[in-house]
């Protein structure tokens, strides 16, 4: 009898789980596009995971998020991870390969894990001729930069002779950087953050000199079926439990694993990469597609 109860309730519990997950299904083909015009007022509203907000109110939604997080934010990157991440951004910055003399913006750098790779790959590549190079971190929230400046201090990257560091507060929307300041510009698990996407790419292209490259590392969609299935069940019921017993916030992870869904997919974000300007647009799959290196340059 007790055989057959925990049977009933395994069936239970299995028929609720397919009910919810076909219910995020149906959420994240709900619509392709980010904006939507609200029948109360005519304010354009967007996604903030599943949520629907107006777009004025997303930007504070998304800071006030990773206000809560930041001093935990790179243990829950190796703990929801299990390390991997910190594979992609090296394979990131070996696709960027940056030479000396290469003048990077890091948008939406947040603690500095991309800068830091950047500084030291340059660090492991001969200069001969001591040329200085230069990274601009830039991100939208005070707390993250404040990380990113203390984990450069521990590290002994603040004083680097080789390759000056900034720390900028900025909207990777709307940059005070003047036009054709950079050579490259990189942006990390940030875009899908940000309101309008396009208009990122818009000002990406604008600050990058002639000949710059722009990268993108973001979380994207696994073809797999199976796969998917697997990672559905790891995203949605696993990872925020990790965020409220490591940081005590269960919604900033429940929106992190919403917001990944709601990303567009490989092939539809390289489209809107072209149509920003950029040229020789290509996308390069890590993990089965769990994330993307999308790649463009200014020509």
């Amino acid at each position: 009898m007790a055989y057959k109860n925990l049977c009933i309730s395994i069936m239970k519990e299995n028929r609720m789980l397919d009910r919810y997950l076909k219910t995020v299904i149906t959420k994240c083909n709900y619509s392709k596009t980010t904006n939507f015009e609200s029948s109360e007022n005519n304010e354009k509203t967007t996604h903030f995971g599943f949520q629907t907000i107006k777009e004025s109110e997303k930007t504070n939604e998304v800071y006030t998020v990773f206000e809560n997080v930041a001093n935990y934010y790179d243990i829950m990157n190796d703990t929801m991870s299990m390390g991997i991440h910190r594979i992609w951004k090296d394979i990131f910055i070996q696709e960027l390969g940056p030479t000396h003399g290469t003048h990077l913006l890091d948008s939406a750098g947040g603690t500095g894990d991309i800068t830091f790779r950047y500084m030291n790959f340059l660090k492991n590549t001969p200069n001969p001729q001591a040329i200085r190079s230069s990274v601009t971190v830039c991100d939208i929230n005070q707390h993250m930069l404040d990380v990113g400046k203390e984990r450069a201090n521990r590290l002994g990257l603040s004083q680097d002779t080789n390759c000056s560091i900034t720390w900028k507060q900025e909207n990777a929307e709307n940059f005070s950087f003047p036009e054709e300041s950079f050579t490259a510009y990189t942006i990390a698990f940030g875009i899908r953050n940000i309101t309008y996407a396009d208009k990122v790419l818009s000002e990406a292209y604008r600050v990058l000199q002639p000949g710059g490259r722009f990268l993108c590392l973001e979380f994207s969609h696994i073809n797999n079926g199976a796969l998917q299935w697997l990672y559905d069940q790891y995203s949605f019921q696993i990872i925020p439990v990790m965020g409220h017993l490591i940081t005590g916030q269960w919604k900033a992870y429940q929106y992190l694993v919403e917001s990944i869904r709601r990303f567009p997919k490989q092939e539809d974000f390289k489209d809107m990469i072209q149509t920003a300007g950029f040229r020789n647009v290509t996308y390069k799959n890590l993990t089965y597609g769990m994330v993307a290196i999308h790649s463009g340059f200014k020509l």
